[in-house]
């Protein structure tokens, strides 16, 4: 008992210190972030204790409210905290890259399979809803980077639908923010085993990362490719 007791405190202060450094990172982003998440929880207290008044079960109700005023003002700080987080990284070369690593659950995903000079890079996740390339960049130059990876893949993986984003802001194009959702709302064709067959193949196949090994998430702006660093073609 004494172990589990020891392990319980030493959990909970880096889970609080954690809390409160996204605290502190997403009011950089959000300054109203306090304020908002403190209307929320004094409304749905508030209503709760209203109606527990009116019914004649102010305890009950108040209880209840506290409770569910604690897990909305935690629901909507986790995810103003996302989308300030997502404002940060937008415009970096690697941001998807990020996002997608977060997605572990039925996802596999392999960051930068392809890249130019330009750092227009390709990322490639795979998952029930088949292949799916993620662009970054400038949206002409992606078009033949996502058509080079698209043609190599053709002669490995036939059977498998390929889906193919741009990030941006554009019309046609996916924002930073929504990427997820998107990926998410993909219908499901692949079983479990087919993805993992997939998978398999598609890292017999080799990408750019087993030749230049780059660094997880955003990459620092101004990061430059060297000479003959872009995807080979077969």
């Amino acid at each position: 008992m004494a172990r589990k007791d020891n392990a319980a405190s030493t959990a909970n202060p880096g889970r609080l210190k954690q809390i409160a450094l996204t605290y502190k990172m997403t009011r950089k982003a959000d300054s109203k972030i306090g304020l908002i998440i403190a209307a929320v929880g004094i409304v749905t207290f508030g209503v709760f204790l209203g109606i527990g008044l009116l019914l004649g079960y102010p305890v009950y109700l108040g209880i209840l409210g506290f409770i569910l005023a604690f897990l909305a003002m935690a629901i909507v700080f986790g995810r103003r905290a996302e989308k300030a987080a997502f404002g940060q990284m937008e415009g970096q070369p690697g941001a998807a890259a990020a996002v997608l690593d977060n997605m572990k659950r039925g996802w596999s995903t392999t960051p930068a399979v392809a890249m130019n000079r330009n750092q227009d890079v390709v990322h490639r996740t795979v998952g029930k809803a088949g292949i799916v390339l993620i662009g970054e960049g400038n949206p002409n130059r992606l078009k033949t980077l996502l058509a080079a990876e698209k043609k190599k893949m053709a002669r490995i993986v036939t059977d498998v639908p390929v889906t193919d984003f741009i990030i941006g802001n554009a019309e046609g194009q996916v924002p930073l923010t929504k990427l997820r959702t998107k990926l998410l709302k993909l219908p499901r064709v692949l079983t479990g085993p087919q993805v993992t067959t997939t998978n398999d193949r598609l890292r017999a196949m080799g990408d750019l990362m087993s030749n230049m090994p780059l660094p997880k998430g955003p990459m620092p702006k101004g990061m430059r490719m060297p000479r003959g660093g872009g995807p080979k073609m077969r």
